[in-house]
């Protein structure tokens, strides 16, 4: 296999005075790790990052280095001698890493490095030459053979055991670049998978999101529940499995959860020529992380709460609350992995309310009163909850589930989910009256009753059962007198 490595000028623009700055310091300095491997299978990030190694002082490197180019800097590890610098340049943001030697020499050093394909290195003042620089990349483990043959190996076998989330990466690598994990890293997986409990949820999070950022991520999920990986960072799922449903469904509560996932990537790929549905998925909730990422980890958690919420009534499976329950587990689950507050609130909507859509497919008439109060409480998520919504009929496939009723269901979603865009595009009615106009009007206090109130008008205001402020006041005296009287 030919390559051609190659840097771009803009690349060149940010690695020259990196350079400069280790040369005036009798540094040598050698790029190391993804960045090649990318380089050499063509792959271009938008917001790229360099690692780099030296023989020792990398955090002192760095942090003399940071002021010098005006970037940000942190320490990664003190013990071990590794740092990060993020700068900005021409609306790119580049991530720079600083690490010393994991051995006395460059070798030893990437003989401690993940796989084989992250084991290639470069010396930094080679990327200036003019040429091919494939003769001058340094391959001690045969690194360009894996590229070649698509093969994600660990460079040695106790890879696992020095930095057990490794075992994560091995998959998000794989669902990154399409390659296959080797026999025994894939069996060294399933063997090591306890020493994952010792690494911290923050950096499982993040390899967990490389995985649900791909557009199938459910067979990378799926591999890694066979090995029992994912119960070991997701304990909760344990008690989700062998769980039946009933005759509406076909699988437990945990294949129908993965299932669940599947179902929504297809579900992905049906809607990409709808623009409204595309820009409402790629916009970004936190940390680079996407609506549409978010949402494949609410599946994951949508029925987290069966479990607990199971009870059997006259022979027949119940789940009553479970959505209830789950929220709360969801809650927790977030919390642990260290999700912002945004994260946190997508997921809470998104398992409280993935079962309205079914509900309001069941009504005989769906009325603008209950589109209303579903868009209201929704909210931002509205179009999360009703694609999961499909996805997670679409996994149900047991005896009493009536293709009359899949259709039905199918038709209400896509239909709220028009709706939603359209009102989105139309001006907000202006508001009949407000609170100062109630106080006044009423001779009321300020209080919460004054919300409830104005909540009431603003639901009967967008149905069409009042448009005018004499309406708007003859209905707030009615809905006052009603909280009245509900209060004695």
């Amino acid at each position: 296999m030919n390559y051609n490595l190659q840097f771009s000028s803009k690349d060149k623009e940010i690695l020259k005075p990196i350079y400069a700055f280790a040369k005036a310091r009798r540094v040598t300095l050698y790029l190391v790790g993804g960045i090649l491997g990318d380089m050499l299978l063509g792959r271009v990030k938008q917001n790229p990052d360099f690692d780099f190694c030296l023989n020792r002082g990398a955090i002192n490197f760095g942090r003399l280095l940071a002021k010098e180019i005006r970037a940000g800097f942190v320490v990664l590890d003190k013990e071990h001698g590794a740092c990060r610098l993020v700068k900005k340049a021409k609306a790119k943001i580049y991530t720079l890493d600083f690490t010393d030697f994991r051995g006395k020499t460059l070798k030893k050093d990437l003989l401690h490095r993940d796989f084989t394909v992250n084991a290639l290195a470069l010396e930094l003042k080679d990327v200036f030459i003019r040429g091919n620089l494939d003769n001058l990349l340094i391959d001690p483990y045969g690194g360009r053979d894996d590229l070649k043959f698509k093969t994600i190996k660990m460079v040695n076998i106790r890879a696992f055991d020095e930095d057990p989330l490794r075992i994560l990466r091995a998959f998000s690598l794989s669902a990154i670049s399409g390659f296959k994990i080797e026999k025994q890293t894939f069996r060294l997986a399933r063997l090591k998978r306890e020493k994952l409990t010792k690494v911290s949820f923050e950096r499982i999070r993040d390899e967990m999101f490389k995985i649900l950022q791909c557009h199938n991520s459910f067979d990378y999920l799926n591999q890694m529940d066979k090995l029992k990986i994912l119960q070991v960072i997701l304990p909760e799922i344990i008690k989700m499995r062998r769980i039946g449903q009933g005759p509406y469904h076909h699988l437990d509560v945990w294949q129908h959860t993965l299932e669940t996932i599947r179902q929504l990537e297809i579900l992905y790929k049906e809607v990409r020529s709808n623009h409204d549905i595309q820009q409402y998925l790629d916009q970004i909730i936190s940390s680079e992380r996407s609506r549409k990422t978010v949402m494949k980890l609410g599946a994951l958690l949508h029925d987290i709460g069966k479990p607990a919420a199971l009870r059997r009534e006259e022979g027949k499976i119940k789940f009553h609350g479970h959505e209830r329950i789950g929220l709360g587990m969801t809650e927790d689950i977030g919390r642990r992995f260290k999700l912002s507050v945004d994260e946190i609130n997508t997921l809470r909507k998104i398992v409280l309310w993935h079962l309205r859509p079914g509900y309001l497919a069941g009504c005989e008439v769906l009325t603008p009163r209950a589109k209303f109060r579903y868009f209201r409480d929704a909210d931002q998520e509205a179009i999360s909850t009703l694609l999961l919504s499909l996805a997670d009929q679409r996994a149900t496939k047991g005896p009493l589930t009536t293709k009359n009723s899949r259709v039905k269901h199918e038709k209400v979603c896509k239909s709220l989910i028009r709706e939603y865009f359209k009102k989105k595009k139309e001006k907000k009615p202006k508001r009949l009256i407000n609170g100062d106009i109630l106080i006044k009007k009423f001779k009321l206090e300020p209080s919460p009753l004054i919300g409830k109130i104005l909540s009431e008008i603003e639901e009967l205001q967008a149905i069409g059962k009042i448009s005018t402020k004499l309406q708007a006041l003859e209905a707030a005296r009615k809905i006052l007198g009603t909280l009245l009287i509900s209060k004695k």
